[in-house]
């Protein structure tokens, strides 16, 4: 089984009592997980290692602004934050800027901003699964191609010091 949105101390919680009870703990956690959303870095990773319980990955994308389409205010149609205007935790100045400089290093190096994006989520050791979502067939393939792509030791590198500038834009 496995557990959702939670936060260290609680998965540390539920994998004591499963063991006073002697049953078994938890395998797996669904937490947002993204370039603009890292807090499952802060705590969550070190439990996910030491405990053996991965993270499924959700919103790898952040609801689309991974992949650009998003990007100088558009609002494309039929698009889930054109549709939703409630879900706002990527659609602020500061993401915004955020997207902008990954879309940049992205293109630098021959990528999708959708590339970038989702190999650094399956590229973390802690991340059993990525949950990808798609409205076109279009989308899916590139999605699902992105499990052979490698970022190199170079991008790798220059994510790291994007998210120093842009540190947790939308936890």
């Amino acid at each position: 089984y496995g557990l959702s949105n939670e936060t260290p101390w609680g998965l540390m919680s539920c994998i004591q009592i499963a063991r006073e009870l002697g049953m078994p703990a938890p395998v797996s956690v669904q937490n947002p997980y993204n370039l603009l959303n890292r807090s499952y870095e802060v705590g969550m990773a070190e439990c996910s290692h030491r405990e053996n319980v991965g993270l499924l990955a959700y919103s790898p994308l952040a609801f689309g602004v991974l992949s650009g389409k998003y990007l100088g205010g558009k609002r494309p149609i039929g698009a889930r934050l054109t549709l939703f205007d409630r879900f706002s935790r990527y659609t602020h100045d500061r993401a915004e800027s955020a997207v902008r400089d990954y879309y940049t290093l992205a293109n630098e190096h021959d990528l999708s901003l959708t590339e970038l994006s989702l190999a650094f989520v399956n590229m973390r050791s802690f991340v059993t699964s990525n949950i990808i979502g798609a409205t076109t067939l279009e989308q899916l393939k590139e999605n699902i191609a992105t499990v052979d792509t490698v970022l190199s030791e170079e991008v790798l590198g220059a994510l790291e010091i994007l998210h120093q500038k842009h540190t947790y834009p939308c936890p």
